[in-house]
């Protein structure tokens, strides 16, 4: 067999208010991939959630699976970028 990995675990969708999912998306820019130092800052939540969240959230085969609800995430007025 070639090197690809198989897994049987199956990742269930993290539900994230706005609030946190803005706390990751800011921390994720200032420390980069340290989920532990992310995890910190949003109580109630573990590092591996955090980085199972990222993942899922940005990965390209995630996106597919994932149900379109038509709604986008709206940029706040006076900032250049949504995760500033």
């Amino acid at each position: 067999m070639c090197g690809a990995e198989v897994t049987s675990i199956k990742w269930d969708l993290i539900n994230m208010g706005e609030d946190e999912e803005d706390i990751v998306h800011r921390m994720y820019r200032l420390v980069g991939d340290r989920w532990d130092l992310i995890a910190g800052r949003i109580p109630g939540r573990k590092a591996e959630e955090i980085e199972r969240f990222w993942i899922m959230k940005h990965s390209v085969a995630f996106a597919e699976k994932a149900p379109s609800n038509g709604s986008r995430r709206r940029r706040r007025r006076g900032h250049r970028s949504t995760y500033l």
